[in-house]
C-alpha cells in the first residue's frame, strides 16, 4: 500500500500534537503541594484530589485566601497528633466558610488511612462539620479511620478493636462515631519540623485547659507550591 505525502504530513502533525499534549499532561495531573513555613521550621504536604476532591478543594481555597497565615498550632498531643488552622496568636478563632461534606469513607476506600505523617480534617461530633482546622497524625491512628459497613442487614463489623455482631443496619448506618476522620494528604518533606512541634512542651493556653504549646508555634505562611 502506498501512502501519499499529504497523508504523511497530516500524520506527522498529529503525532507532534500528541507528543506536545503528552508532555503537558503531567503538570496538570500532579498532586498539589502546600508549603507551610512555621516558627519551628518548614514542611510540605502533598494533597490527593482524586481521593478526597471536595476536602482538597476546600483546603486549597483556605490556602489561596491566606487563611492559615498567622494562625497557630493550638492543640498538640505528643502520642496522637498536632492540630492547627483555627486560632490566631491571641486565641481568637478566625472566621471560616461553610462546612463541607465528609469524604472519609471514599478516601479510605481509595487507600488513605490515619497513619503517621498524614493530614486529616478536624471536626466536631458532627461528621459534616469540618471547615479549616486540620491535624497531622504523628502515630498510627487508624482507629480514627471511618468504618465501612459490609452489605446486608443486620451487619457485623469491627469498631476500635471490638467486633460488633448482628447490629440492625438502621442503627449504625449514619452513626456519627463510625464516620471517622477524612485523610486528604501527607507530609512529604519536613517531618522533622512536625516532630519538633509534636515534642514541644504543652499546658494551658487561652480558652484551653491543656495541650497548648507553651511556646507558640505560628504558621507564618501556607503557600501552594505545585
Amino acid at each position: 500500500m502506498t501512502v501519499s505525502r499529504r497523508t504523511l504530513a497530516r500524520l506527522a502533525t498529529t503525532l507532534a500534537a500528541t507528543a506536545a499534549l503528552g508532555t503537558a499532561l503531567p503538570a496538570f495531573a500532579a498532586d498539589p503541594r502546600v508549603k507551610f513555613v512555621t516558627s519551628e521550621g518548614d514542611f510540605v504536604v502533598e494533597l490527593y484530589p482524586d481521593k478526597a476532591p471536595k476536602t482538597v478543594e476546600n483546603f486549597l481555597q483556605y490556602v489561596k485566601d491566606k487563611h492559615y497565615d498567622g494562625l497557630i498550632f493550638h492543640r498538640v498531643i505528643k502520642n496522637f497528633m498536632v492540630q492547627g488552622g483555627g486560632y490566631d496568636k491571641d486565641y481568637k478563632q478566625r472566621p471560616t466558610r461553610p462546612t463541607i461534606k465528609h469524604e472519609g469513607r471514599e478516601a479510605l476506600a481509595k487507600g488513605l488511612k490515619n497513619l503517621p505523617g498524614t493530614i486529616a480534617m478536624a471536626r466536631t461530633n458532627d461528621p459534616h462539620s469540618a471547615s479549616s482546622q486540620f491535624f497531622i497524625n504523628v502515630v498510627d491512628n487508624t482507629r480514627l479511620d471511618p468504618v465501612i459497613l459490609p452489605p446486608g442487614d443486620p451487619v457485623t463489623f469491627e469498631f476500635q478493636g471490638q467486633v460488633q455482631k448482628d447490629i440492625p443496619r438502621k442503627n449504625v448506618e449514619n452513626h456519627p462515631a463510625l464516620f471517622g476522620y477524612t485523610v486528604f494528604g501527607k507530609v512529604v518533606s519536613g517531618m522533622d519540623t512536625v516532630e519538633k512541634i509534636r515534642n514541644t512542651p504543652t499546658g494551658p493556653g487561652g480558652p484551653f485547659p491543656t495541650d497548648v504549646p507553651q511556646k507558640q508555634v505560628v504558621i507564618q505562611s501556607a503557600t501552594l507550591v505545585k
